[in-house]
């Protein structure tokens, strides 16, 4: 998909994975809605990328949020491009029996699955009918949507049983969303990615790849945000990527328990 002349909306996009990912599309010349809460990050990262930069306040648990947001986008230029990267620290974690013998509490399945899964499915959705709006290209392609799952998906550790299922939901809803959406020309695919240093990891990125790097096989290192943005782009570019989960992780490879 020809790029030039379109817009592009990022959710989660004062992130690490997101900014990285605003930085890639402002690069093509592509109009790329940061869309976050970090109204602060937001407006750093307008300030840093110029007039091919612009941040809109969203609520990712909100169909009159996202829908405005993408309609901000259309408004710029043709919205081509969604990527879904948002995320939270919140709740989720223990093992489903804990030392104590009580019960991992329910909620905070509840909550990260809201988070990872559910709101995954409200801007996919939302995204979509968006795009549907769109002239085809000549290709018969209206637009792309990429999701962000993790390798938590495939082989979740012990204490990752909500973390996993969400991510899990995610690459699940990736080919059946695409041959859904076949009809409209709007392609659907996930990134899966492994151990990247982001600002989610709260320490340094020499002690993060000292603590998590080693077990990673090829390059003996953690990913690098640019690298997700990267794939996005590539992703966007090709019109042969459908309906699939493409692991970014150096063949990583999760063990039952984390170090």
């Amino acid at each position: 998909m020809d790029l030039t002349g379109t817009s592009a909306v990022v959710i989660g996009g004062t992130g690490g994975f997101g900014s990285a990912t605003v930085r890639r599309l402002v690069t093509a010349g592509v109009h790329t809605v940061i869309a976050d809460i970090n109204d602060e990050r937001g407006n750093e990262l307008v300030a840093e990328h110029g007039d091919l930069a612009h941040y809109v306040n969203t609520d990712v648990f909100s169909d009159e949020s996202l829908t405005a947001t993408f309609a901000a986008a259309q408004d710029l230029a043709p919205l081509r491009s969604v990527v879904i990267v948002h995320g939270s620290s919140q709740g989720g974690g223990g093992r489903l029996v804990g030392r104590d013998g009580q019960p991992v509490a329910q909620e905070g399945f509840d909550k990260t699955v809201e988070i990872f899964l559910s709101a995954t499915f409200r801007a996919l959705r939302l995204a979509a009918a968006s795009m549907a709006t769109n002239e085809p290209l000549e290709s018969g392609q209206r637009g792309v949507v990429i999701q962000t799952a993790s390798i938590a998906g495939y082989e979740g550790q012990v204490g990752q049983t909500a973390y996993g299922a969400a991510k899990a939901g995610v690459i699940g809803l990736t080919l059946p969303a695409a041959r859904d959406l076949a009809p409209t020309g709007v392609r659907v695919m996930t990134i899966v990615p492994g151990t990247f240093f982001t600002p989610a990891f709260q320490m340094s990125e020499e002690d993060a790849y000292s603590r998590f790097g080693q077990a990673i096989q090829n390059p003996k290192r953690m990913g690098r945000a640019d690298e997700y943005g990267q794939l996005a782009l590539q992703i966007m570019e090709n019109d042969y990527l459908n309906g699939e989960s493409i692991r970014i992780d150096g063949a990583l490879r999760f063990p039952a328990k984390a170090n």
